[in-house]
């Protein structure tokens, strides 16, 4: 009995495959939004301000580092959890992949979310006039909050990875 609890238990690991499977359709979809926002900014950017460029590139980028976030999680996550990747090395392999693991995973979200944070901070910064002052703080200290907490686990993970 045992053995087969074992075995079901490590069985459904395969379950989390189609959920990696589908963070690439959010993939898809963050795609279709990028390719949106270039195709509305084209036909007004000679008569656009010098800041609404700015804020339309910060947004730009911010989906870029969600789509990377995604990518990251997705292969990463399958690779750690479910099975190995059987991608050829003459191929188009990605040099990271197979090195995450679980912890490495979870400082690189983190430091993916600050970055992601700070262009959100950014973009209130540089739209402050149409922003409320304690709306402008709690922006900040949730920024600060992400963070202290990317600090914080990438010091412990540090730690443990010392005395382990």
């Amino acid at each position: 009995m045992e053995k087969l609890i074992e075995k079901l238990m490590y069985s459904s690991r395969w379950i989390m495959a189609p959920i990696y499977l589908g963070l690439s359709l959010v993939l898809f979809a963050l795609g279709i939004k990028f390719f949106q926002e270039i195709l509305h900014v084209f036909p007004s950017i000679l008569s656009m301000k010098e800041a609404d460029l700015i804020l339309v590139t910060l947004s730009l980028i911010d989906i870029a580092l969600v789509g990377g976030l995604i990518v990251m999680v997705m292969f990463s996550g399958y690779e750690n959890f479910v099975s190995q990747l059987d991608v050829d090395e003459g191929s188009d392999k990605l040099g990271w992949l197979g090195k995450l693991d679980a912890g490495s995973l979870k400082n690189k979200v983190a430091a993916s979310i600050v970055a992601i944070s700070s262009i959100h901070l950014l973009k209130v910064f540089m739209n402050t006039l149409h922003t409320p002052n304690d709306k402008i703080m709690w922006y900040l200290l949730i920024h600060i909050t992400f963070v202290v907490s990317a600090f914080a686990m990438g010091y412990l993970d540090k730690l443990t990875r010392n005395n382990g």
